[in-house]
């Protein structure tokens, strides 16, 4: 057993046992605190998806989604326009999704545009398949849905049940079944079975793979799915495809949202396919013989397999070796043992050159999926990216294995391996900040860049250095909409980390747009752009001790401001200039405090953001006053001279008021109700009075109003009465709760000059 194989199995052995104490030691839910202002999130759309060159009508669902109006899509290809009733009203909840015929395949983000800004997003997926929606139970065999081969059916799952599908089969027909789940956001861990006429399974799978199947006999087969532990629901929902395929073509998966890891394949300017492939069998009896640089393909199969490849190197030369599997999605761990090879035969001597596996997280990230000892998103990934210096001339041979694919007899698990000369670059993925709090942020929720006016957001930005590049990198998010700002503070040459702030003036009007973020960084010689990806949450969880966090990348950048409603606080300096100080003295900085909200406690601890000033000891904001003032002192933080752009960043818990306005609209809609009560009360007492007198031939007219009065009577106090409940609702929910939320003071400008300079 090597040392890095041995090493993995005591890391496994310790996660069981600190799984163990957890389970134990499990604090209850009700500690948990609320965190994060309301945030506008799309949960749901059915269906997920739709054909290329259609129109599908979909209907949505989220929180915190007051006043949405327009749905957009992260692809231009895809327009929305709300559903109008009979009476050219708009349906709640429903939009119709026009869909261009050049649409490229694959999955987009949807989002709607609310009171508080653009929403998280939800997949949609494009296909170029027809596409149905199941509207109907199906959780028996007698009941199953029929599904036409080469097309997709948009489902949620039976809550406790398995959902029944059939198709008509040909002998020797071969026909695909995939199912869309995680790779679409859905909380589903589905299982499902290709069964036979009569039910019984012929074919199932369990990890989320396609099932590839041949039909034995003419006839009608049977598609069975249900949730791993047979949970169901709105969260649940699935794209179950069938089509035919021709014997010896490679599946292609239906489309599925990236990893956070991912960000970091490919390499700039690689091929889309390997040059060369594996040639089985390559193992230690026989090494496949290649020669560097390379580029190759293969799989991780059968179980065990170890494919050995053999190459000639000089002593001094310098490879970097990458692979790439579990950056596909898949659930390997591939690891790389080179030796130097002597001799032959009975003589042959085997000397260790390297070891190489994971690639590190550049960030320490959180040790239990959310964020309370680091952020909640992976960056590393048990792939493979390291330098390989030859020792001495000679033979070489390479073992690439997955590290637990002992039990894994699966063609699919496949890899890239590609050794180069050092090629330096770099790779950006960013995310929205997250509390670490001690006394409860347990959760793991989406945190769309949906401003309030005076408000400034913090992104965390994690840079994936290759090949030996340790330059700066300078952040930049441009095309942002009037009113809204954004500054980076640069990841710093040999460093990992820096922070994009996105800004919204407090007068900055109601808009949305779709910003360019990127990094930029010299590298030799020249100026290289690389794209910023975002990173969120697939499904908001509020307490992360009930459910595992799914992070995924996000396809764009929108960003926006509400417009109506403010920022807490606002935190800014008291001059927009460029400060100065020499290095090696102390820098008061003055702040101007713009207070929106009452607040619980009288303080907020801050901390600093941003290279050479991170060190600065925390210190105390008043939360009742208009102003304060940091001070750093830079003997301490020896920070050396150049320009340097700051941010001041901590919690405070707001007594937040969740649409308080609507008090006033419900009230004035209760005066309005109350008035057409009134005067339909004064209508009828006229009506009966005058029906009592009137003559005996008028007495039926009269008698006819007073009825027509009293229909209208009842429509106006039930109007009345749901005024009364619309009023106390939003009495309700605008009442003042306790929320902590992450202050981000506006970045500050500051030159340290050189000591002795004036």
């Amino acid at each position: 057993m090597t040392d890095l194989v041995r090493k993995k199995t005591m890391v496994l052995r310790w996660l069981l046992a600190a799984f163990c104490i957890a389970v134990c030691c499990m604090p209850s839910m009700s500690v948990a605190q609320s965190v994060c202002l309301p945030a506008p999130r799309l949960l749901t759309t059915m269906p997920m998806g739709g054909k290329a060159g259609t129109q599908v009508e979909i209907t949505i669902s989220g929180d915190h989604l007051d006043d949405a109006d327009t749905l957009v899509f992260s692809d231009p290809h895809l327009t929305a326009t709300r559903k109008l009733n009979a009476a050219g009203q708009p349906e709640p909840n429903k939009y119709l999704v026009t869909i261009a015929a050049d649409c490229p395949v694959g999955v987009h983000e949807a989002r709607l545009m609310t009171r508080l800004g653009i929403s998280s997003s939800r997949v949609f997926s494009v296909g170029n398949l027809p596409e149905s929606v199941r509207t109907a139970p199906n959780t028996t065999l007698a009941t199953a849905l029929e599904l036409p081969v080469n097309s997709v059916c948009n489902a949620v799952m039976t809550d406790r049940s398995i959902d029944h599908y059939s198709f008509q089969g040909r002998k020797g027909q071969r026909v695909i079944v995939d199912c869309a789940t995680k790779g679409i956001d859905s909380k589903l861990d589905v299982v499902f079975v290709i069964a036979d006429a009569m039910g019984r399974d012929l074919l199932v799978e369990r990890r989320g793979g396609a099932l590839d199947f041949t039909v034995p006999e003419d006839g009608k087969y049977v598609i069975k799915a249900h949730e791993l532990t047979f949970k169901g629901g709105p969260a649940y929902f699935y794209r179950l495809g069938l089509w035919e395929l021709p014997v010896g073509e490679v599946i292609v998966r239906m489309p599925s949202t990236k990893t956070v890891n991912s960000i970091s394949w490919p390499p700039a300017g690689l091929a889309e396919t390997a040059a060369a492939a594996e040639q089985e069998p390559n193992n230690h009896a026989r090494a496949q013989k290649i020669t560097l640089p390379c580029d190759i393909s293969g799989s991780f199969f059968p179980a065990a397999d170890v494919d050995v490849f053999e190459f000639e190197a000089k002593k001094g030369d310098e490879w970097w070796v990458e692979v790439a599997s579990e950056r596909f999605g898949l659930p390997t761990d591939p690891a790389i043992l080179v030796q130097h090879v002597a001799g032959t035969g009975t003589d042959q001597k085997l000397t260790d050159v390297a070891e190489l596996s994971d690639i590190p997280s550049p960030v320490r990230v959180s040790s239990n999926g959310y964020a309370y000892d680091g952020p909640p998103y992976q960056a590393g990934s048990s792939d493979i990216l390291g330098k390989l210096v030859i020792q001495q001339d000679g033979l070489h041979r390479l073992q690439l294995s997955d590290l637990f694919g002992g039990t894994r007899n699966d063609p699919r698990n496949v890899y890239r391996l590609v050794i180069r000369k050092a090629a330096p670059d770099f790779a950006v993925v960013a995310w929205a900040l997250h509390m670490e709090l001690r006394n409860g942020d347990r959760n793991a929720l989406s945190k769309p860049i949906a401003l309030r006016g005076g408000s400034t957001m913090a992104l965390e930005v994690v840079a994936i250095r290759r090949d030996g590049f340790d330059g700066d990198i300078e952040l930049v998010m441009d095309g942002l909409p009037d009113g809204m700002g954004a500054q980076g503070l640069k990841i710093p040459q040999g460093q990992s980390r820096g922070i994009m702030l996105v800004t919204a003036s407090q007068n900055a009007p109601r808009s949305i747009g779709s910003a360019h973020f990127f990094g930029r960084a010299q590298i030799n010689g020249a100026s290289v752009e690389r794209p910023c990806r975002l990173a969120s949450f697939s499904w908001p969880i509020p307490d992360s001790w009930s459910e595992i966090p799914n992070p995924r990348l996000l396809a764009d950048v929108p960003v926006s401001v509400s417009g109506v409603e403010f920022a807490p606080i606002t935190i800014a300096p008291a001059s927009s200039e460029m400060l100065e100080i020499v290095a090696g003295t102390k820098l008061t900085i003055p702040l101007v405090q713009t207070r929106r909200s009452e607040f619980s406690g009288a303080t907020m601890q801050m901390k600093t953001l941003g290279a050479g000033f991170e060190r600065t000891p925390q210190f105390d904001v008043q939360l009742t006053a208009d102003s304060g003032q940091a001070v750093l002192d830079l003997a301490t933080l020896k920070t050396a001279p150049g320009d340097y752009l700051i941010a001041f960043y901590g919690s405070a818990v707001t007594k937040y008021r969740h649409h308080p306005e609507a008090i006033l609209v419900a009230e004035l809609a209760k005066q309005k109700a109350e008035q057409e009560v009134a005067a339909l009360d004064a209508e009828a007492k006229k009506l009966a009075e005058e029906a009592t007198a009137a003559a005996a031939d008028k007495k039926a007219e009269a008698e006819k109003a007073v009825a027509a009065v009293a229909e209208r009577q009842k429509a106006a106090a039930t109007a009345l009465k749901a005024a009364v409940e619309q009023l106390k609702q939003a009495t309700q929910v605008a009442q003042p709760k306790d929320i902590v939320d992450i202050v981000v003071s506006e970045p500050i400008a500051i030159r340290v000059k050189p000591a002795g300079t004036k």
